[in-house]
Formats: C-alpha cells, structure tokens, sequence
C-alpha cells in the first residue's frame, strides 16, 4: 500500500478549495490549501506539493506568475490549472507555461478524472486505500460555532467564487466577439447601504465620457439592476474591435456599447443563474450618462442594504476597460443566502 501524494490546492476562495478537495476524496491525497501564489511556491518548495491544482486570479500573485516561477525555478510539482476562465487563449497561455491541463470550474468530477486518468496520475493516487469521504459535521461547523463574521465572510468568498465563474464565461464570449483576450480582476462584493449608495456608484464609474446601460433583472424571489459601463473616450478603437467603418456617430457609440453590455450582463446573469439554478429575466435596457446614475430604478428612493458585484473588465493591449456593477436588492438576499449555503 502506497503513501498518500502531497497535493496542494492553491485558490483564494475558501469554497473553490473545499469543492476541490472534496472532488479529490476517492484517492489517497495529502492536502495543503494556499490562498495565493506566494503560499504555494513555499509549500512546493517544503515538498508538500508534488500535484498543484491551481487558479488563475488571485491577490498578491497570480496562476500565470506561479506557473513562470515554477518553470524559471524548476520546482518539482506537476500543475493542473483549474479556473473559470475559460478564454481558449487563458487555456493557450498556461499550457505553454507548462501546465499538464485546464480544468474549468466548477469542478467537473469526470473531467478531473480523465486528467489525473490521461497523466497516470490516477493510477499512482489509487495505489492507496481512499479515506472515506468527511461527513457533513466534518465539514462544516455547528451553528454555535459560526459567528456572524463568520457566516458573513463565508458567504461573501462564495458570491466571489459564483461571480468568477460567471464573469469567466462572459469574458469568453466578449473574447470572441472582439477576438482579443479579456483580463479578469478579482470581483469586489459588498453590502451597500443606501446612504452609500450613490458614492459606490461613482466611485465604480470615475471616468469622464462615461456610457452606461442599466438594465433591471429578476429571479423567483430576487431582483436587481446591472450597468455596464464604458468610456466613449476610446470609441474609435471599441468600433475596430467590432469591425465598423462608418461614420463614428454619438448614436453609433451608443450602439456599440450597448453590444457589449447585451454580451456581458447576458452571459454574467446566465453564468450565475446556472451555478444556483435560476433563470433570471431581463428587462428593456436603457442607455444613461454618467450625471443621470443616481436616477437608477436601484438608487433612486432605495431605503434598502443592497448586495453589489464589481467587475472591471480590460480588454488587453487596448486602453478600453468594461465596468460591470450588479445591485440585487435587500429583499433578494434571504433566497440568495439559502442558494448559497447549498453549495
């Protein structure tokens, strides 16, 4: 009977490393969670990670930095890049940084194991008795042992890791339109009160010669708006990516913009309804300029905590960025919550 294999598991969403560990129960693993870049080059280094499953946005230092320092440093490790960034060109860049694969989140049980199955990796995992798969009270702790913080933070990482699967999917269709690679951020999640409101708003929307489509959307027992934002400043080169030669009018910018945001909110809203199993509706979108935020179905009136998802997408090599802001209303976050907590 062989020992187990020293498996680090490098993602900073605290569910991403729990949906991952427990997809790993059926062989005999030891694993090491890291939250960012700079933890798993350590834990490789202590030997801890002979197998690095490992994502690709993260703080302090990234997937495609540890994939380079991994090679520069000929660390001894074998990674396989598990992200929701599924951009070809995402899945293009890690393998010729010498990734054995790509797996898209969330994690897909066969996929995972017809990679470790592909690199005879499954057979050297099965050399030993698995453990039994952790019980539920394992896993989690009691009510009386979760705080508020706690129940917070924990929900917080996973509305973060919902929304980087979804913004992943949207990036890809927006690559292909544009047919360039789209940079992901860190999606930013906060609770807004309604005094708070409007300076969220223009704190994510600073640009002068903004754009915005606001477009409302609704789910059994949820509702909110997303906008999308753009900078007409930068029109002329948003009209080559989208391969228009006419005449740049203001009504041609307006067009274009609103292209992009049908791309986006469409697919961020699908990408997310699929993971909690919902299928939201969208409503008519409405064109707004940067002095009209505030009259937004969302802020105008609003006496409610509402929930907000920032995503700054930058289109690469273009100084073009796409901000998206979702705001679901107070009254949404009770059935939210109870989808959440299921996964």
């Amino acid at each position: 009977m062989g020992s187990s294999i020293p498996v680090v598991i490098c993602d900073d969403s605290r569910l991403a490393r729990r949906q991952m560990a427990r997809a790993l129960t059926p062989w005999s693993v030891d694993i090491t969670e890291t939250t960012n870049g700079l933890e798993a080059l350590e834990a490789i280094r202590a030997g801890k990670g002979e197998l690095l499953f490992l994502d690709l946005n993260m703080p302090l230092m990234d997937g495609y930095e540890v994939l380079s320092r991994i090679r520069s440093n000929d660390l001894p490790t074998l990674t396989i890049v598990v992200s929701g960034d599924i951009q070809p060109e995402a899945r293009e860049r890690v393998m010729q940084q010498g990734a054995l694969d790509f797996i898209r989140k969330p994690i897909d049980l066969q996929q995972l194991s017809q990679t470790l199955k592909s690199f005879g990796l499954l057979e050297a995992l099965n050399q030993s008795e698995p453990p039994p798969p952790p019980s539920p009270e394992e896993t989690q702790p009691s009510p009386a042992e979760q705080t508020d913080t706690q129940t917070a933070l924990a929900l917080r990482d996973s509305y973060q890791e919902l929304s980087n699967v979804a913004m992943g999917e949207a990036a890809n269709l927006l690559a292909k339109l544009l047919d360039t690679f789209i940079e992901l951020p860190i999606p930013r999640i906060q609770l807004v009160e309604p005094c708070e409101l409007e300076a969220t708003l223009a704190q994510a929307f600073q640009a002068d010669s903004l754009t915005t489509v606001c477009q409302g959307f609704i789910a059994p027992g949820i509702s909110g708006e997303a906008l999308l934002t753009m900078s007409t400043r930068n029109a002329d080169n948003l009209a080559q990516l989208l391969n228009h030669d006419g005449k740049l009018t203001e009504q041609v910018e307006r067009e274009l913009v609103m292209d992009i945001a049908n791309v986006l909110i469409g697919a961020f809203l699908n990408g997310l309804g699929t993971q909690l199993d919902l299928r939201f509706s969208q409503g008519s979108p409405l064109m707004l300029r940067k002095e009209n935020l505030a009259q937004t179905e969302c802020c105008h009136g609003s006496r409610q905590t509402t929930l907000s998802i920032d995503i700054g997408y930058r289109i690469e090599g273009q100084e073009i960025n796409c901000d998206l802001l979702l705001l679901f209303t107070e009254d949404s976050l009770a059935k939210l919550n109870e989808l959440v907590r299921h996964l």
